[in-house]
């Protein structure tokens, strides 16, 4: 049986029990997009997504004039199809198209990496730890220092091969553009390399244009250009960056390179 249908069975099992939801909570979310969904993992946390519309935090910078304040998610120990909820006080909400799930320490139990923003500080990114009862916050970046200022997350992963996992995102994506990575390590984030003219959201959009592709050589980070007329494969290799042009810019070209086509 396949790792994620073995999850799905088990998850209705549990819905059986007392006093369990009959619902699964994923599927009533006001951000039905949001919901991540990782069928390869055998520890926690094989699922979270987004809840809870508020309208506190007026930046409109995804299209939509309303952010979530809430977290779930969902892990055989936890709640089940209820999921574990996670919800910010009145100075934060959730500013991000949707969570991303990777184990972050190597101890089998996947991290929750989001872009949380502050009312007055602006964005941050976020990492999210589950203890087996709770989830916490584990780590953060600094905020970028004033409100309506916001980064885009590109994804996690060994960038570099040496054991320890990357964070990378383009902080100010409409403004700065900037590329930045920082290592997870010890519980926390360094940052350990940046890149200026690179991009991955438009104002207004409901979705971030980049991601992570591992072809041949080691991972690759894709996003668009300054100006959005080229597609921009970069590599961490420890010391550095190396960016190399793959061609015109253009959602499908984004798609071809990240499925390695």
């Amino acid at each position: 049986m396949i790792r994620g249908l073995a999850y799905a069975l088990a998850l209705a099992i549990w819905a059986g029990g007392a006093g369990a939801c009959t619902v699964d909570l994923a599927s009533t979310t006001a951000y039905p997009g949001s919901v991540t969904v990782d069928g390869t993992t055998q520890g926690a946390i094989a699922r979270a997504w987004f809840d809870d519309p508020v309208t506190r935090y007026r930046h409109f910078v995804l299209g939509r004039r309303h952010e979530p304040e809430t977290l779930r998610v969902d892990a055989l120990g936890n709640q089940g199809l209820c999921g574990h909820a996670l919800t910010l006080g009145a100075d934060h909400v959730f500013e991000d198209v949707a969570p991303h799930l990777a184990d972050l320490d190597g101890d089998g139990t996947n991290e929750v990496i989001v872009a949380r923003s502050h009312h007055r500080l602006g964005a941050q990114l976020a990492v999210y730890r589950w203890t087996g009862t709770d989830l916490i916050l584990a780590a953060t970046t600094p905020y970028i220092g004033r409100s309506n200022r916001w980064l885009a997350i590109i994804g996690a992963a060994d960038l570099d091969g040496d054991g320890a996992m990357e964070i990378a995102f383009i902080d100010r994506p409409h403004l700065a553009r900037t590329l930045r990575i920082w290592r997870y390590a010890d519980g926390s984030l360094t940052e350990v390399a940046a890149a200026t003219g690179l991009t991955n959201h438009r104002i207004g959009e409901g979705h971030i244009s980049s991601g992570i592709r591992d072809c041949d050589g080691g991972p690759e980070l894709l996003t668009a250009d300054t100006d959005w007329t080229r597609l921009i494969a970069t590599r961490f290799d420890g010391p550095g960056l190396t960016a190399r042009d793959l061609g015109p810019w253009s959602p499908q070209m984004l798609d071809a390179a990240l499925s390695c086509s």
